[in-house]
């Protein structure tokens, strides 16, 4: 390694130990009710009566289980244990099975929906935990989870997998992972972390059937979903894969890129893998070239034109911490030192904006100032410790790593 990565990777590990994981120890416990608190504001403040959600805990879990994985240390497998207690104590179905999307401060069921969404982070979860501590029962959990998204939220007439189901595991109309998500049956948000979900579970779970899934899973992915010039995923579909809108995103773009070439080289099959390596390429040129700020910055979305929206022009956390690892894939495959500069400018930028060196974690985003949003959360059911401890984590070992 020269000395220049050697510099970046130390940074990097300095940024997720001193502060992405000891913030998350030493402000987010619920000391009240268990688990971790469900929301805090920019300035710390922690909301009462914030419900916690699914996908906030399963973050947390998959987090430390990675840190005590990597680095052994006690506190990060405390802070894991703590994670995984709540959910299977509080999120657990026991009446239907699976795990609810949302519970209150109490830990009381308060959306009880089968978000497919969430459940395939439950399985990402469960997977690293078992992965870090060599314990059964979580992998037991993720297998069993694993055969209950299979049997109710696949789509075996079209393939894929549906947005959501009743608590019940039955059809809802309640289908949207978000108020600013579009109400449709399909998503390549939730395709985008199954998939990850199950190359998790494949890690340590060499099931023919996973196996045989997930290799299913990436073929439909870039049949249905990468948009026919390779370059983007369409967002929202039908059930029938019908295109439902028109916008780009490009963070979503660019951890697709890394995400899909992770998964085919985990499986191995090498006609299957040189396809996602050209659209992994293709999608991380694109990002770079129609997403990309002078200044390393990574915009949110666009629609087909390249227009961004001036009102909501904001650069938000995580498509940053996706860039930078996602450029850097894009170096590994092609040696193309413009993907490597990419990288490096992406981390420019988040230490530079997204960093809070003040108050610790990363701010939520900024505007067209490039000053923070205030306004936006801390810690909430989307605001959670992953991508960016998973980004220095990436980078950390990747660093380390030759060109393919």
């Amino acid at each position: 390694m020269n000395h220049s990565l050697e510099k970046w990777r130390d940074k990097l590990e300095a940024e997720l130990k001193t502060n992405i994981l000891d913030f998350w120890m030493k402000h987010t416990l619920d000391e009240t009710y268990g688990g971790f608190i469900g929301e805090m504001d920019s300035q710390l403040k922690v909301i009462p009566g914030a419900d916690k959600s699914l996908v906030l805990n399963a973050r947390i879990l998959w987090t430390f289980a990675s840190a005590y994985r990597v680095y052994n240390a006690p506190e990060y497998l405390a802070a894991a244990e703590r994670a995984y207690d709540y959910l299977i104590r509080h999120f657990t179905d026991q009446k239907f099975g699976g795990f609810f999307w949302m519970v209150d401060e109490h830990g009381a069921a308060a959306q009880p929906k089968k978000q497919i969404y969430g459940l395939a982070f439950t399985v990402y979860a469960l997977a690293e935990f078992h992965h870090a501590t060599g314990r059964e029962d979580p992998l037991q959990h993720a297998v069993d989870l694993f055969h209950l998204i299979e049997r109710y939220g696949y789509d075996p007439v079209h393939q894929g997998y549906i947005e959501a189901l009743s608590r019940e595991w039955e059809m809802t109309d309640a289908l949207s992972l978000s108020a600013k998500d579009m109400n449709e049956k399909k998503s390549m948000n939730t395709h985008l972390h199954v998939l990850e979900g199950y190359t998790g579970l494949y890690r340590v779970w060499k099931s023919e059937l996973l196996r045989s899934k997930l290799a299913e899973l990436i073929g439909t992915m870039l049949d249905h979903i990468l948009d026919a010039d390779g370059r983007h995923f369409h967002l929202f579909m039908d059930e029938e894969w019908q295109v439902k809108s028109e916008l780009i995103s490009f963070g979503h773009d660019i951890e697709g890129s890394w995400l899909l070439y992770e998964a085919a080289e985990l499986l191995g099959d090498k006609a299957l893998l040189g396809r996602v390596r050209k659209a992994a390429l293709s999608m991380a040129e694109a990002a770079l070239a129609e997403g990309v700020e002078p200044d390393g910055g990574i915009w949110n979305e666009a629609d087909r034109s390249g227009f961004i929206d001036k009102a909501h022009e904001t650069r938000d956390w995580w498509p940053q911490a996706e860039a930078m690892v996602g450029f850097y894939n894009a170096y590994q495959l092609t040696g193309d030192l413009r993907f490597l500069q990419a990288a490096e400018n992406s981390w420019r930028f988040i230490d530079n904006y997204i960093i809070d060196h003040k108050l610790g974690e990363w701010h939520w985003g900024v505007d067209t100032s490039l000053q923070p949003l205030s306004s936006a959360p801390k810690v909430s059911a989307w605001k959670c410790p992953y991508h960016n401890s998973r980004a220095c984590f990436e980078m950390i070992r990747r660093l380390g790593e030759p060109l393919h």
